[in-house]
């Protein structure tokens, strides 16, 4: 007698998770709903036991913030979805922030995402960033989508809000997405993605307020009210801000690359200019009533514990899952951990 075939994988789903006793992460959703300004980080998945370590540094040194969530991004191509999922979930398992983990379409069909969500559901994660993703190897090159996947970003929120009790977020771009023909289009994708069941957005990087804020009445004109969080990249490099024009081609001010020229080969003094900046459009935005802030670290701290330290944001966040009822205690602004990574 042949072999009976084997059974589908099922996907484990959000809800189950959570009665074999994994850890209860609250809802970005309902942390955002209270009204109160959110301040969150994303890190990297490590690629060498050196990287591991320092990553776990800059997450050991942000915890006192209390940040709202932390998320870790998702390699082109799934490159590094093993990694994510690992450190997502240790996050969950072994800390007090409350994890996102990313997940992309790119070069995987949907069983593959439907295993990746559930392996986030495996390890208690409740809240997903939904990415379409760039294309491999040239983050410019024409969208292909696999033949067996997804081909939009809203099919992919579809995707994982059918999988079980999951918040999803979604990606905003104040510039306009580079695909689109123009920013009243790409305002109509982003809605497409909130009609598909986003909770709330996370902006790439850039450089002038302005841009966010216009992005913002474009949502709101066509009746969007999903919140939007900026995203900030306190520059400390100059690679890192010429990478982010090779990545998204975002504007840079002339004063501000001008600044940094004049100092390029004096690292501290690069790092000062690109901090002093982010702080002020950090002021400006809050002064706008943001819903929050979401820093992009690159798995070091000292950065964002700056901001945190010039503005007094530490008693602003609307803290981790490790606090009753969602209240963090008040607390200094910065982290008691020495400014020093």
């Amino acid at each position: 007698m042949p072999p009976s075939p084997p059974r589908p994988h099922p996907v484990a789903r959000a809800d189950t998770a959570r009665a074999v006793g994994q850890p209860h992460s609250p809802l970005i959703r309902e942390l955002l709903a209270s009204g109160r300004q959110s301040f969150s980080f994303e890190f990297m998945p490590p690629k060498t036991e050196a990287e591991e370590q320092q990553l776990w540094r800059a997450i050991r040194q942000l915890e006192p913030l209390r940040p709202t969530f932390v998320s870790v991004t998702y390699g082109a191509g799934g490159s590094t979805r093993d990694r994510t999922v690992r450190v997502t979930g240790r996050i969950a398992e072994e800390t007090t922030l409350t994890p996102v983990g990313h997940l992309t379409a790119v070069n995987h069909s949907v069983a593959e995402l439907r295993q990746v969500v559930g392996s986030y559901a495996a390890v208690g994660v409740r809240n997903v960033l939904a990415l379409r993703g760039d294309p491999p190897g040239d983050p410019n090159a024409a969208w292909i989508p696999h033949p067996d996947g997804l081909s939009f970003a809203a099919d992919l929120v579809r995707l994982i809000r059918s999988a079980g009790d999951f918040c999803v977020g979604v990606a905003a771009f104040p510039e306009k997405h580079p695909g689109a023909p123009d920013a009243e289009t790409d305002a109509r994708y982003f809605l497409a993605k909130c009609r598909a069941g986003a909770d709330f957005a996370i902006t790439n990087m850039f450089f002038y307020p302005e841009d966010y804020l216009r992005l913002r009445d474009r949502v709101a004109a066509q009746g969007g009210d999903v919140p939007i969080i900026p995203g900030i990249m306190p520059i400390t490099s100059l690679r890192v801000i010429e990478r982010a024009i090779e990545l998204g081609g975002c504007r840079v001010p002339t004063q501000l690359w001008e600044q940094l020229q004049a100092v390029a080969d004096d690292r501290s003094a690069v790092r000062e200019i690109g901090v002093d900046y982010a702080a002020g459009m950090c002021e400006r935005l809050l002064s706008e009533g943001v819903p929050g802030l979401h820093f992009y670290t690159l798995n070091w701290s000292r950065a964002t514990r700056e901001i945190y330290q010039r503005l007094g944001l530490g008693d602003r966040g609307l803290g981790g899952r490790g606090h009753p009822e969602g209240r963090p205690e008040r607390v200094r602004s910065g982290s008691s951990a020495p400014i020093t990574a």
